[in-house]
Order: structure tokens, then sequence, then C-alpha cells
């Protein structure tokens, strides 16, 4: 398919989110190349589309959108995608198996999300070769050696928990754990962090 089609269907997926989750007025104004700079690849247009709507926040009372230049670290991609990369490492030096997706030779993880409670991070599974409307989600549970993977953008990844018709292990019982008003809002980084 070819990458403008990629693209073009991405921003699909981000459209019928602000249907379900409104923005909550204007985004974050974010130098693009300066991040890809720093992380070494070129982010996903509908993530870039995300914060540039929403800024960094929460989904559905649980799920964060990591942003660039957050002033708490938790929250921040560059700062996340640092401690992660040295987390992860010391787990697979310690003998935790490394999922079999990041053998290949300059494949790598970058945390886009995370989720509150269980402490699970979202990455895209990023593969020489591959473009980043291409790159898959894949979620490592909190507390345990588990992976998901989904061949889908972070865009689609958030709209099906919104939307309640994730596949994912860790997401689908979302409506036991939020209230039915909270699954439709999102909270920014602006309110939350700074209140």
């Amino acid at each position: 398919m070819p990458a403008d089609d990629r693209r073009a269907r991405s921003l699909l997926h981000t459209e019928q989110l602000a249907r379900l989750c409104p923005p909550p007025g204007a985004g974050r104004t974010v130098n693009w190349a300066a991040v890809e700079a720093e992380l070494g690849v070129t982010l996903p247009v509908d993530y870039k589309h995300l914060i540039d709507r929403y800024g960094g926040g929460v989904f559905s009372g649980v799920l964060w959108l990591l942003e660039p230049g957050c002033p708490d670290p938790l929250y921040d991609l560059l700062a996340q995608t640092a401690e992660r990369e040295e987390i992860l490492a010391g787990l697979w030096e310690d003998g935790e198996d490394k999922p079999s997706e990041l053998l290949a030779p300059g494949t790598r993880l970058v945390p886009w999300g995370y989720a509150e409670g269980g402490g699970h991070h979202l990455y895209w599974l990023v593969r020489p070769g591959v473009e980043p409307e291409e790159w898959t989600v894949v979620l490592n549970e909190g507390r345990g050696p588990l992976w998901e993977a989904y061949p889908m953008s972070c865009g689609q990844f958030l709209l099906e928990v919104v939307a309640g018709t994730t596949a994912s292990f860790y997401f689908s019982g979302l409506d036991d754990i939020v209230e039915p008003g909270e699954r439709g809002r999102f909270e920014p980084n602006a309110r939350i962090l700074n209140p």
C-alpha cells in the first residue's frame, strides 16, 4: 500500500476517536524534527496528529498518551524511551525472555502509552525498513513478562480501547473499572499535572 494511503488510513482512526472522545481544545505544538532526531526515528503521523489535537494525557481514565516535553518524566515520550530501554535491557540481562519480535538486528521498542494502575507499557515495534504507519503496537504487562502484539497504529489501538472493542486482554474489562462517562473522556496533562 502506498505511503500516502497508509497515512490517510491511520488518520481515519484518529478522526473516529475524536468523535467518541472529543479533544479538549488545542493540543500541543511540538518541534517534531527535534524530537525525531533525538529518538533516531520518524514517528507515525497518527501519533503526531493525536499530540497536535489532544496533547498528552489520559484516555478513559486509564490509558496515558505520552508526549514529548511533558514536565513529568513519567509521561514524557523522550524520558520514557530512555528509561524503558534501560529497564528492559536489565530485565533481559537478568534472564527474562526477550520477545522473539525483538531478536532481529536493528529492532527496538519506543514507548507511546502507559496504563494507569496496571503499569502496562505500550510500545511501537520499530523494525528496519518498516514505515512508521506499519509499526506494530506491543504491550508489556506491568508486573510480569507477558507481551501482546497488535498490527495496528496507536490511533487504532486507542480507538478500540475507548470504543470497548479491543482484543487486548489488559483493556477488555474496562467497564468493570471505569465509570460509564469516563470511557469517552480525555483529560490532558495540563489539567492533571498542573491543577
